[in-house]
């Protein structure tokens, strides 16, 4: 038992007056009464609940949303090392944290993984501003994504986008998914830390890019193509200059708009010979692979 103790200490040093936050319950119920007649009156910002342990931490080291409060688990859950962690931080930065029950912390995460953590916090937005400066190396990478709807799939394509050193994500506004605490959460909290870009019109912000040198790549599976556009395998592709990565949402792929304006298709070889209705991957899968491939060849794949 002291071992075990010993270890757990080692592990994170919680202050005492942290462990009595931990504890501390939710309002009261004349209190609740008290708060509901006070927001007839007085306009409330807009807020949501960003759930599980990365996302939570992520959101307020990075202070990129205005925390209001932390909802933690009730019990041994909220003595575990990462759930101090952030509970250290909302402490540190002056906010409330509040023992609730799994039942509200389901409730509150709309039945999402929370791991027993989950904080109201003003929402994330794409931003819109600057979204054509450029920066960073040379030949830069910037991944552009057209009408992903599933937020599992946009945050899965975040994650590999931030792990990978993609220099820019842009998304099409219309027909995509906001982003979202299931956004984040699918991201593994790289929402929180990244910046995603949003554009009203894509198809103006290639021909842009075109004009200024840039090279537009698309993706196809193994449906046809422009039969003067070649269609290269992902892994006999070198980016030289500056590059536009273009995805389509799921189902029906790019836009025809879109699929007119690029230079290069590029595929994932299959391993095998495919049967009728798997012959594609998912949206967020190849991505990664793609991704992958792509910035390998730039030279960025020897720190992975």
């Amino acid at each position: 038992m002291q071992k075990h103790n010993q270890r757990r200490g080692n592990d994170f040093k919680v202050s005492s007056e942290l462990r009595k936050l931990c504890l501390e319950d939710l309002p009261s119920d004349r209190e609740r009464r008290v708060g509901l007649k006070s927001t007839q009156v007085i306009k409330m910002e807009p807020s949501q609940i960003v759930f599980g342990v990365s996302p939570c931490f992520l959101a307020l080291t990075r202070g990129r949303r205005k925390a209001s409060r932390l909802f933690v688990k009730a019990g041994e859950a909220s003595l575990r090392a990462s759930v101090l962690k952030v509970c250290e931080e909302a402490h540190q930065q002056g906010v409330p944290v509040s023992r609730v029950s799994k039942k509200d912390l389901d409730r509150m995460s709309s039945g999402g993984v929370h791991q027993g953590v989950c904080l109201e916090a003003s929402p994330l937005c794409y931003l819109t501003e600057d979204w054509t400066v450029s920066g960073g190396p040379s030949t830069p990478l910037w991944l552009v994504l057209e009408r992903i709807q599933d937020p599992m799939n946009l945050g899965a394509i975040l994650r590999s986008a931030y792990f990978l050193g993609v220099d820019r994500v842009i998304s099409s506004l219309r027909h995509s998914c906001p982003l979202s605490p299931v956004v984040s959460k699918a991201s593994s909290g790289a929402m929180e830390v990244m910046g995603v870009y949003g554009c009203e019109n894509l198809e103006e912000m290639l021909k842009l890019k075109l004009a200024q040198g840039w090279h537009v790549v698309g993706t196809v599976g193994h449906q046809a193509v422009d039969s003067n556009i070649r269609v290269t395998q992902c892994l006999e592709f070198q980016i030289t200059k500056p590059t536009l990565l273009l995805m389509g949402g799921e189902g029906h792929g790019l836009s025809a708009e879109l699929l007119s304006l690029c230079q290069t298709f590029l595929s994932i070889p299959a391993g095998k010979e495919l049967p009728p209705g798997i012959e594609s991957l998912n949206v967020s899968v190849a991505a990664g692979i793609l991704l992958h491939s792509l910035l390998f060849s730039r030279g960025d794949g020897g720190h992975y």
